[in-house]
């Protein structure tokens, strides 16, 4: 098992020791789920099919894209494109600043704890549940209708070529997450992709925080020095 061969510790206090930047002891579990609310309404909005929030974020692009090309007309193909490329950059450093500092913020008291393991730390106790490995659509709607008034106010028109490229790197990151935690890993190239997040999940969570590219665990320091073989189950020394 993925578990055993990557070393995670049985003991939750170890574990949590050795994760300094994420202090709620759970020791990682291959299936169920976690209950985070007794009203079956709010607990139902915790919980999502993949496919949901990806079309909510694809759509919701091409729509954009649509809207500024032929109605608002600011910016010509080649601007639209190169602002895309650019929200889908920023979108890798923003991936990986709020998956460290805010996935992973400390937990030096009990509502931070709670904060924390409700915000993320349910997923490393229970990564296998399919169902919270993505924002749910009324979160997903939410956020995107915020950003794309934030950022209008500060970079105009360009909004329209821009928040798609952001919210593709997204939806990108969503279908990386979900294939990583649910289908084994493949041969090749993309075999470090899954190393890295196992590393993640069940040796550090202080490493490997960019799931969607390795870029920026790269210029922070913050890749890891053992890679797990997710086919042989070896760990490099």
């Amino acid at each position: 098992m993925l578990l055993d061969f990557i070393g995670v510790p049985k003991n939750p206090v170890i574990f949590a020791e050795i994760t300094a930047s994420m202090s709620v002891e759970v020791t990682p579990k291959t299936k169920g789920r976690k209950q985070l609310f007794q009203n079956e309404f709010l607990e139902r909005l915790t919980r999502t099919h993949i496919a949901i929030p990806i079309s909510i974020f694809v759509i919701y692009s091409i729509s954009l894209l649509a809207y500024s090309l032929y109605a608002v007309q600011t910016l010509t193909l080649g601007q639209t494109a190169m602002f895309f490329f650019i929200g889908l950059f920023v979108f890798t450093f923003v991936e990986y600043v709020m998956h460290r500092y805010l996935f992973h913020i400390g937990t030096s008291t009990p509502r931070r704890e709670k904060f924390q393991y409700t915000l993320h730390g349910v997923h490393h106790e229970y990564p296998k549940d399919k169902e919270r490995l993505a924002m749910p659509p009324v979160m997903s709607i939410t956020i995107s209708t915020a950003l794309l008034f934030i950022f209008k106010f500060f970079i105009g028109d360009i909004v329209f070529a821009f928040l798609p490229g952001f919210l593709v790197g997204y939806a990108g990151y969503l279908v990386m997450h979900y294939i990583q935690h649910i289908f084994k890993a493949p041969k090749g190239f993309f075999n470090s992709w899954w190393a890295n997040h196992a590393v993640h999940h069940y040796k550090d969570q202080t490493k490997a925080y960019g799931v969607s590219s390795p870029f920026w665990d790269y210029v922070f320091g913050t890749m890891p020095t053992k890679k797990v073989d997710t086919i042989t189950g070896n760990i490099d020394k």
